[in-house]
């Protein structure tokens, strides 16, 4: 039944022995990844794959050795099991929810045909070979092969949201063998055998045979009811389980999505390693200073102060010496780093969805971030993709014009046609303002006749009639729905459909018409037709779709026609409206007998069934006769042209990606502000071979680069260009656009002209790729993030977007029309176009700025923290002795500084937001990256060390010769501790004041809060109580009380924050007076 490389499914119905040697998956889904006995070693497993985690457990045991470690264990094992326990516990929550879902699922009810009669069972417990009765309104259980319905023909209506996010109907039918087979005891002595393809993912196709009594019979996915789908408007069916749980389509299709990993990111993966390498350095300067120490010095201290067992040699020494400054220095690399930035971007996430300004009232829809990774990168875009039905429009469609055998119907009036009079069945809110076409309908016009029956006819529409007259369509596309009910309107009204039969009602009449074939539509063959038989008994095919495949397999008798449409389809589509051909064909029985035969061949083949239907099909699609031409409106969002105009100013260039033809595309194009009649050209390229496109962008470069001003040149072909300049942009005097068609955009990126094509194309402000593939969209993506370092974003609406988004660096889904696939797989969504500019300009700027602001904090104040140790190693004899109490280096960075800077990297802003939407340029430093890179790191880490410089070596000065009011010496180990440790917490959160430029009560409470309680902290640490109680871990008692006594320590750390703060005080001030940033200047006009 298959290619050779496909291992195949056999089902045996009612025969669970014979099914079970198989071993097919249960029904049972499991989406959760721990049970009670596995979620600790497997959660603490995936934990430590992050290098961060394994690295402090690396240092952990490091500590347990006593001969290296200058610190207790906790001093790791705390944060170290803070971070641990807040990760496992979220993944808890996590799958905790999952484990609900799946129950709930796994526990619904269905009922099995056990031994001839019908028993209720649990969905985890049906197996693959059951036969199913479903009722109206119930889940499907399983993917099951329809074997026979309540409603006549074996037919049944489903429900794919689910599945693909459609809540329009689909009709399923099943084989005309089973269809009788309604009966559950028939249905018990049922024993056929299907033979189908292996488990997929594939929702629109499935190929599989049934042998039963010596017969075998050809199914598709027609025949199929998917797991995910709903039943409507069935009494009742029953189906075979083909594919269980995990085997199933839906389940095969919820993979999970690429992970993404911003800039960011991977530029502080980076850091960490420098820091790690700068870390191992530092260990070795000191190790080699403790073995001069030891060799040159230390020796003479043998006999009091010797070394501790096995140390045996200076050089020993030195090694161990080595380690324990690898445990002491650990806090440059500090676990709470990797805690802080998931937080931040959680809170960044919330922002989004509690965003009002971003909510929909008229579809109650908010936008969400459906990813917390991200949000920075929402700052750094700089092309934008888009699709253009449903995304820049609104895919609600509108029949307004069409042209029938060369003559146009347009709007000329402004008196809008009543159709109650001549039509009761009409749909009372279809609007048409053109009445000589009625007119023509009324008198009979044969062309204008046949013309709508098409449109009633070829289509895939179905039809819900409630009461008398009263119609509902329900179709698989917005254009299609209005097809028919443009056709509707002027008297010929789709009433239903059987799997065999359509019936109309033409100028009043029922008609019933034989449906002998569907040619389906999809994206390769842009068309569909039907083939029916009129009561006359006389064939005949209609065909719609796209202009460019239906004009060339017309009859030649047709040209002139042919002609006279055409120039009407380009004005349509020069007012933007989205055109479709009609045409039809007459045929005999005998042209029909034979073609029939070949379509049955076809069907059934063994292998390569679709390549050899898609062969039938363009077998009788030849020398049609041409009726005419549709253009459906489809109106712009509210807010395109502006949120265009307003991301264009943020230096962002949009891209459209689109399936309709080039003249829709370019009008919209205009429509919405992308195209400009000031541009100094638009360029189109449209060749149909290599060479053709070559000259053509060689062309267009050539023109690009006669409007450049001296410096570089925009490379053209050929051969073998260079790689384009980076300042491309800077060199091109003037604004360009280029449009491009699919067959031009096909050779275009082929490995040969790609970075011609890259080069020129982003040269050029706009660029619009028209008749489109779904896989050439996000080719087009892939090409730009593989020759530009540029943030791209995705944005689109359908399933046709879904790789364009999942290609890009940021995926954003519309909740529109064409259901939620696209939702499915973005990172963020949400129902209107305009909300994109508030999405990268207000929220994304702001997350980006305060990521960048907390990484330049953090590490900022943990080499300010660390390299105190250094300092003082070159004091202490390299001893690997610590500055602090044990106790203030384990709370230092989760406790007494976590919470300001975590407010900050959540709260902070420049700007407000309604500035940073009236000045898009404020959106250009996230671009070019600069509030955080190499320079910016460099530029913390200098001023870390000159604050440890500050803090270790002005109390060392000042205390040195400082005595108590009683004349005794204040040069003692604690006293300089605790003015130290007072000094650098008083610094970082003087500097995290400065760093913070919106200040809310949470900001206020957790700076000031932190201060205060770090001295309440430190007076209860080296409290009388404590150290009664644990003599051996409390060595500094009454050294807080003592020390903050004496004035000389407040002057001392007063000293030490001038010396640290006003030299950064005095270069902020410098800076924005004499070289402001836009930000600073807004800033001072808001004020």
């Amino acid at each position: 039944v298959f290619c050779p490389q496909q291992e195949e499914r056999r089902v045996r119905a009612n025969d669970r022995e014979y099914n079970e040697k198989f071993q097919y998956a249960s029904n049972c889904i499991m989406t959760s990844k721990y049970n009670i006995v596995t979620f600790l070693p497997v959660n603490l497993f995936e934990q430590f794959q992050e290098v961060a985690n394994t690295y402090f457990l690396f240092l952990l045991i490091l500590q347990l050795i006593p001969q290296i470690s200058s610190l207790s264990w906790f001093t790791t094992i705390v944060p170290l099991a803070l971070v641990l326990s807040i990760t496992a516990v979220k993944d808890a929550t996590d799958d905790y929810f999952r484990h609900k879902s799946d129950n709930q699922v796994n526990n619904r009810q269905s009922q099995v045909l056990i031994r001839g009669s019908l028993q209720n069972e649990k969905w985890m417990n049906v197996r693959v070979g059951d036969i199913i009765k479903l009722e109206n309104n119930q889940f499907v259980a399983a993917d099951l092969l329809l074997l026979s319905s309540s409603e006549p023909h074996g037919l049944c209506y489903i429900e794919t949201a689910e599945l693909d996010g459609e809540s329009n109907m689909k009709v399923r039918q099943s084989v005309s063998v089973t269809s009788a087979l309604g009966d559950p005891n028939n249905l018990a002595l049922f024993d056929g055998e299907v033979v189908c393809e292996p488990p997929n993912n594939k929702l629109d196709r499935f190929c599989g045979t049934l042998y039963w009594r010596d017969k075998k019979y050809t199914l598709t996915n027609q025949n199929m009811l998917l797991r995910g789908c709903v039943l409507r408007n069935t009494e009742a069916c029953y189906g075979l389980v083909i594919f269980a749980g995990p085997d199933t389509k839906l389940m095969q299709n919820s993979g999970r999505t690429k992970f993404k990993r911003t800039s960011i990111d991977r530029l502080m993966n980076t850091l960490v390693l420098w820091i790690f390498g700068f870390l191992v350095c530092m260990g070795v300067i000191l190790a080699v200073g403790n073995a001069v120490w030891e060799r040159e010095v230390g020796s003479l201290f043998q006999s009091y102060l010797p070394w501790d067992p096995p140390v045996d040699n200076f050089l020993f020494s030195a090694f161990l010496s080595f380690w324990s400054y690898v445990i002491i220095l650990n806090t440059v690399v500090p676990i709470s780093l990797y805690v802080s930035v998931e937080v931040i971007r959680l809170g960044h996430s919330y922002f989004i969805n509690w965003d009002q300004q971003m909510f929909c009232s008229q579809c109650n829809t908010p936008a969400e971030a459906r990813t917390t990774t991200l949000n920075e990168e929402l700052g750094q875009v700089e092309y934008i993709f888009s699709d253009k039905t449903g995304t820049l429009t609104q895919n609600i469609m509108s029949f307004n014009k069409c042209s029938i055998n060369g003559k146009t119907y347009v709007k000329m009036y402004f008196q809008r046609l009543d159709f109650t009079p001549f039509n009761p069945l009409a749909d009372p809110n279809f609007c048409f303002y053109d009445d000589t076409l009625l007119e023509s309908v009324k008198v009979g016009d044969t062309h204008t006749h046949k013309f709508f029956r098409l449109l009633s006819l070829c289509h895939t529409v179905m039809s819900e009639e409630k009461s008398e007259g009263e119609l509902f369509y329900k179709a698989q596309s917005p254009d299609e729905g209005a097809l028919v009910t443009a056709a509707r309107n002027f008297g010929f009204v789709f009433r239903s459909r059987t799997p065999g039969t359509i019936t109309t009602t033409e100028m009043g009449r029922p008609v019933t018409y034989t449906l002998l074939a569907i040619l389906d539509f999809n994206n390769i063959r842009k068309r569909m037709s039907v083939i029916v038989r009129n009561p006359e008994g006389r064939i005949c095919l209609y065909c719609k779709g796209a202009d460019t495949v239906l004009l060339e397999r017309l009859h030649p008798c047709n040209q002139e026609l042919m002609n006279i449409t055409s120039d009407h389809l380009n004005e349509y589509a020069a007012d933007g409206l989205r055109t479709l051909a009609l045409a039809y064909r007459d045929l005999s029985e005998d042209e029909w007998e034979a073609w029939s035969e070949s379509h049955r061949c076809a069907d059934k083949a063994a292998s390569c069934r679709e390549d050899r239907l898609a062969a039938a099909y363009e077998q009788i699609e030849q020398d049609m006769m041409l009726l005419g031409a549709t253009a459906i409106e489809d109106k712009l969002q509210e807010g395109v042209p502006e949120t265009i105009a307003v991301l264009s100013l943020a230096n962002i260039k949009i891209w459209v990606l689109t399936g309709d033809k080039q003249e829709t595309a370019v009008n919209i194009g205009y429509s919405c502000k992308m195209l400009t009649d000031d541009m100094t050209e638009v360029f189109i390229i449209s060749g149909h071979t290599v060479q053709s496109v070559r000259q053509e962008l060689g062309s267009v470069c050539l023109s690009l680069n006669g409007t450049g001003g001296g410096g570089k040149q925009l490379q053209c072909p050929p051969p073998s260009p260079p790689p384009p300049p980076s300042n491309l942009m800077d060199n091109i005097s003037g604004e360009f656009a280029l449009v491009i068609n699919g067959h031009s955009l096909a050779h275009a990126l082929e490995a040969d002209m790609e970075t011609e094509f890259v080069s020129t194309a982003c040269a050029c402000k706009a660029v619009i790729c028209c008749r489109v593939t779904p896989l050439q969209k996000a080719q087009v993506v892939e090409l730009i993030k593989k020759h530009k370092k540029a943030v791209t974003l995705a944005i689109g609406d359908g399933a046709n977007d879904v790789s364009m988004i999942k290609s890009a660096h940021i995926g954003v889904g519309i909740s529109g029309q064409e259901g939620i696939q696209a939702v499915l797989a973005s990172d963020y969504s949400f129902s209107q176009f305009r909300f994109l500019q508030r999405l990268l300009l207000v929220h994304g700027r702001w997350s980006y700025l305060r990521m960048c602001r907390f990484l330049c904090y953090f590490f900022y104040k943990n080499f300010a923290f660390t390299m105190v140790h250094f300092w003082f190693g070159f004091f202490c004899g390299f001893s690997a002795q610590t500055v602090y109490d044990q106790y203030f280096i384990t709370l230092y960075n989760i406790v007494y500084t976590s919470l300001p800077v975590l407010a900050m990297g959540i709260f902070d802003q420049d700007v407000p937001d309604q500035r940073s939407l009236e000045y898009p340029k404020l959106y250009e430093p996230g671009q070019l990256n600069l509030l955080f890179n190499k320079r910016e790191f460099f530029i913390c880490i200098a001023q870390g060390i000159y604050t440890s410089v500050v803090l270790f070596f002005v109390p060392c000065a000042v205390l040195s010769n400082a005595t108590q009011s009683t004349g005794v010496p204040l040069a003692d180990y604690q006293t300089f501790a605790v003015t130290t440790a007072t000094t650098l917490v008083i610094v970082v959160s003087v500097q995290i004041a400065l760093d913070t430029g919106f200040w809310t009560v949470i900001n206020h409470v957790f700076v000031w809060g932190s201060l205060g309680l770090y001295f309440t902290i430190m007076f209860a640490l080296h409290s009388q109580t404590l150290f009664k109680i644990f003599p051996n871990q409390f060595h500094f008692v009454g050294s807080a009380q003592s020390t903050l006594l004496q004035p000389v320590v407040w002057l001392t750390i007063a000293l030490a924050t001038a010396i640290c703060i006003v030299p950064v005080l005095a270069f902020r001030f410098l800076k924005v007076d004499l070289k402001p940033q836009l930000s600073d200047t807004v800033r001072k006009h808001t004020r």
